[in-house]
């Protein structure tokens, strides 16, 4: 069923359906196919899901393959762990693809999102995987790094430091679901920093990690078969993204952590995804947008033939 919401003068549609967990999306090809590829554009599709009796949000989540903070942020004033039966809920399962994204991997770290970017027969493709990352103190590095080691049933070497904190760790875990890593582990060219699955689901869209990217087992067994050594990865920090599709232009704001960004309205409309756009420009939307930061694409802009 199709729900139609108007919103800010702008339709928008929420897919009602089950929530049924899955390894990345969008799913469809249709869907996946990037139209203006490398320029950022919005994919996929934003769902709600009537709660039922004593869920939470957190295994909402984990069952419709987003993440924690995602869901909590797009769901504002809701409460994550009595959020109440019957309560309509939006699964961010829409977003604008960053920019700098290139073939491979792009990890932005605001959005605790990962970009898998492929062609597929002459068309530039793209799949979204929440993901898990590091924590304060011991943050995922950024940069542009490589795939340089793939190991299925992975042994977790347990570093000294980590080991420190926990003195009941062994120096070695074997594999099984028992092992931190889970069942693959993708080795990046930067120290011991890794992609790989977990034992701990509920990690995945948070800040826990000693620096390494966690996945949902069933996406790092999705990615891992899509990825092979020397596949380029992107670490990147971009809480706010702008991007058009069709005839409006829409905006994506994330908290941004690292207080990097001057996120003012007056320092935003500087942006030239803002002063090129050939139409109208809400400066209420932008406002509210960068107050709320829902880390859902939301519209600010429409062409202005599309007002009259």
């Amino acid at each position: 069923m199709i729900k139609r919401i108007l919103l800010g003068g702008f339709l928008l549609l929420w897919c009602m359906a089950a929530v049924t967990a899955h390894a990345g999306y969008p799913r469809p090809v249709s869907m996946s196919i990037l139209s203006r590829w490398p320029e950022s554009e919005v994919i996929g599709e934003t769902r709600a899901h009537v709660l039922g009796g004593g869920e939470t949000l957190m295994e909402v989540a984990r069952r419709a393959g987003v993440g924690y903070q995602g869901i909590v942020q797009a769901n504002p004033g809701v409460d994550p762990w009595r959020p109440g039966t019957g309560r309509e809920i939006v699964i961010p399962r829409t977003a604008i693809v960053p920019k700098e994204s290139g073939l491979g991997i792009t990890i932005n770290l605001p959005e605790l999102r990962l970009y898998h970017i492929w062609k597929d027969n002459g068309r530039y493709r793209v799949r979204v995987y929440p993901i898990g990352i590091g924590r304060d103190g011991w943050n995922t590095p950024e940069g542009l790094f490589e795939v340089r080691n793939m190991i299925e049933e992975p042994t977790w070497q347990v570093p000294l430091a980590i080991r420190q904190e926990n003195l009941e760790l062994p120096e070695y875990v074997g594999p099984g679901h028992d092992n931190p890593l889970g069942l693959f582990w993708i080795g990046l060219s930067v120290g011991r920093i890794g992609l790989h699955g977990t034992n701990k689901p509920f990690g995945v869209g948070r800040r826990v990690s000693h620096g390494c990217i966690r996945l949902y087992n069933e996406d790092i067994r999705d990615l891992f078969a899509r990825v092979s050594i020397e596949t380029p990865v992107r670490v990147i920090y971009q809480p706010v993204k702008i991007a058009p599709k069709g005839e409006r232009l829409f905006i994506e704001v994330h908290p941004d952590d690292l207080g990097r960004l001057d996120l003012t309205l007056d320092a935003l409309q500087q942006w030239p995804d803002l002063t090129a756009w050939q139409g109208y420009i809400s400066t209420h939307a932008i406002e509210k947008a960068l107050r709320e930061a829902r880390g859902l694409p939301v519209p600010i802009g429409i062409q202005e033939e599309r007002r009259r």
